[in-house]
């Protein structure tokens, strides 16, 4: 397997195609171009190429300084448990380290708590400052 870590945003719609393979877009009903929007302006992101095709992704959103939450953490089902993720999400933490960043978060799937937790992240107490708006 011949892979190539990129740090750049893919083109839509090869996210597109990548995204869809989550199933997370059942709840957030995103068109290709709306999803392009939500990706464009990230502080970094690692596109992963198996030739010309996008087998993974992962991203953060940072102030640059502070903080920082990794998001779209994405492997191809053809291509997980072959430590893609691992070092997508190994490359993001890097960078945010370099930039000295030391408040880095972020936001899990269902079901891969245990893969994060494998990768140093625990789960916030219930009482740590946080919360998300459900009433949009």
């Amino acid at each position: 397997m011949n892979l190539e870590y990129l740090t750049k945003i893919p083109p839509t719609g090869e996210f597109w195609n990548l995204f869809l393979t989550t199933g997370w877009n059942d709840e957030y009903r995103f068109t290709p171009g709306r999803l392009a929007e939500a990706i464009k302006e990230s502080w970094c992101a690692v596109s992963v190429y198996e030739g010309d095709r996008l087998v993974g992704f992962g991203r953060v959103v940072s102030d640059g300084v502070l903080h920082a939450m990794i998001y779209d953490l994405i492997v191809d089902p053809e291509f997980q448990h072959r430590g893609i993720g691992s070092e997508i999400l190994r490359l993001l933490i890097d960078r945010c380290r370099d930039a000295r960043i030391p408040d880095i978060q972020l936001f899990c799937a269902r079901g891969k708590k245990a893969f994060y937790e494998r990768h140093g992240f625990a789960v916030r107490p219930d009482d740590a400052p946080g919360m998300q708006c459900i009433s949009l």
